[in-house]
């Protein structure tokens, strides 16, 4: 009996180291899994850098519109002091005829 016992366990020893090896992953497995994924994350940040780029020029040409736009209403509103001081001017004088 002594001997039946120990091939069983013998056998059901192989049985779970052989269960237990087979889920392990290759190195090569992983080494072309990972640059798989490096290469995915290398055009994403490639992406986000251009992405970046567009958005930080955008950013200053908007700057640069507001400056613009504010120098405009500046002026605009120099001149509309100016029209407002020739109509009065004009309102005040009698006609020719």
């Amino acid at each position: 009996m002594p001997l039946l016992s120990r091939s069983i366990l013998t056998a059901g020893l192989v049985l779970v180291s052989g269960l237990s090896l087979s889920a392990c992953a290759t190195e090569d497995y992983v080494d072309k899994q990972v640059a798989t994924v490096n290469d995915r994350v290398s055009a994403l940040e490639g992406r986000v850098n251009t992405v970046d780029q567009t958005a930080q020029q955008a950013n200053s040409t908007a700057q640069a519109a507001a400056g613009a736009a504010q120098q405009a209403n500046q002026r605009l509103d120099a001149l509309t002091a100016r029209v407002d001081g020739i109509e009065q001017q004009l309102a005040s004088k009698k006609p020719r005829n």
